[in-house]
């Protein structure tokens, strides 16, 4: 056994080693192609991408779970392995399936197979290995070591520290769906010249998607849920928004510009109104060359900024607009001492679906012993809080958490005509929010 664990050490070094080497290549020779990347795609890498997936997710056209290849897992790796490097692998279609959004509307997943998943987690690492010395410090969508709460803060730092007074909120119509294919590739080209990892991403893109027992294939777009997706969406967006956006920044704009991008979602702040309209346009034509849409109803420009309430109400209008990032409602408040504060809110929308979930939930476990509802609710509401818990939100969570307790309440006298929880009752109760540990379900 020592020796087994001594040899699967030695090779976690040798694969992180190799991709060192990626990155230190890839940070002093900006422009040349690579052109032997699929080596790193080794039998070792395919077991940890294997080991990374979700042990409870839905399988794919394949049906296979999880459970169902770990039963023989090293024989299942080799012959994948002999495949990715021989090229004989063939991407199976995905699987569409729909998930409610916020607004009423549908979101359109795939879901990959699982070899699939195993492949691309495989490609993804060694890829992220170069593109990370590539990718600029304002994309934070989707990428190593940067969360949504880095996006947050930095959002927060740079209008709070940076004298912008407009707000340009821009959002991609249908981003994942109107990709050019042929455009995605030729941007992978400009880095990596190993013509069979392009091959592999052909074959992810061509591969299809299966709904209800048809198949169609399209020359646009790249499937939401599949684990390149994310990483595809970036290199595509480097080159047609965040290079562009750098260098207009630095040779077109009057005055100071932030910008910061999570996937398809964009915010960039001017000093001046008419920096930002010339940027509009400009954005606007920019994105057209490379089939993308701005969406009319979710991109605007706003007044907003430390000195906007001033000077809108100088002007007799109302107080700033608001604008919504990453959850947030973002609002030009004041403080206890009357100075500018940016404040979050958490968006009431994406909260009263968080609370209609809990409730069709707590219907279903509504006979379940009440300290399991307890803790669950607990891990839910712990979970809520570590996202949403940011400066000048404490009023919202109190809802949240004020919402959380009355649905209790009203499930449990559900359960019985002779049960009559007071609200002194629930608010000892709720207390498990608190005081029951994450790991205790």
């Amino acid at each position: 056994m020592s020796q087994s664990n001594t040899c699967r050490a030695q090779n976690r070094e040798s694969v992180s080693q190799g991709l060192e080497r990626i990155r230190q290549a890839a940070r002093q020779r900006k422009k040349e192609q690579f052109t032997a990347l699929l080596h790193h795609v080794t039998f070792d890498r395919l077991r940890e991408s294997f080991q990374a997936l979700k042990r409870n997710a839905a399988p794919g056209v394949d049906g296979l779970t999880w459970q169902d290849y770990e039963a023989g897992l090293e024989e299942h790796l080799q012959r994948l392995h002999t495949q990715v490097i021989s090229g004989a692998y063939r991407a199976l279609p995905v699987r569409r399936k729909y998930i409610p959004k916020p607004d009423g509307k549908q979101r359109p997943l795939g879901i990959a197979a699982l070899e699939d998943k195993i492949v691309q987690r495989a490609v993804v690492e060694v890829l992220n290995a170069l593109y990370e010395e590539d990718f600029l410090g304002f994309s934070y969508g989707f990428r190593p070591g940067r969360s949504q709460h880095d996006a947050l803060d930095a959002l927060a730092t740079a209008i709070t520290n940076t004298p912008v007074n407009w707000i340009l909120d821009a959002d991609i119509l249908g981003f994942f769906d109107s990709v050019s294919q042929d455009w995605l590739v030729r941007f992978l080209e400009h880095r990596i010249g190993d013509e069979r990892v392009i091959r592999l991403v052909r074959k992810w893109l061509k591969a299809g998607v299966l709904e209800n027992g048809e198949l169609s294939v399209s020359d646009a777009g790249t499937p939401q849920g599949a684990v390149a997706s994310p990483l595809l969406a970036n290199v595509y967006l480097h080159y047609v928004f965040d290079l562009w956006a750098n260098r207009w920044r630095r040779r077109e704009a009057k005055g100071n510009v932030i910008i910061l991008r999570y996937a398809d979602d964009i915010v960039v702040g001017f000093e001046h109104e008419a920096d930002a309209r010339r940027f509009w346009d400009a954005m606007r034509s920019r994105l057209e060359q490379f089939s993308l849409v701005l969406h009319p109803d979710k991109t605007r420009l706003i007044e907003f900024g430390r000195h906007a309430a001033v000077r809108r109400k100088s002007r007799g209008l109302r107080r700033p607009e608001t604008f919504a990032f990453l959850g947030f409602i973002f609002i030009c408040g004041r403080s206890r001492r009357g100075t500018f504060q940016l404040q979050r809110k958490s968006r009431s929308d994406r909260m009263r679906t968080k609370l209609r979930q809990i409730k069709d939930e707590l219907r279903r476990r509504m006979h379940v012993p009440i300290p399991l509802q307890g803790r669950w609710l607990g891990q839910v509401v712990r979970g809520y809080f570590a996202y949403h818990a940011v400066p000048t939100n404490y009023r919202a969570l109190s809802v949240f958490r004020h919402h959380v307790t009355n649905l209790w309440r009203r499930t449990l006298r559900r359960r019985s005509q002779k049960d009559q929880k007071t609200w002194a009752q629930m608010t000892r109760l709720g207390m498990v929010f608190k005081t029951t540990s994450a790991g205790s379900c």
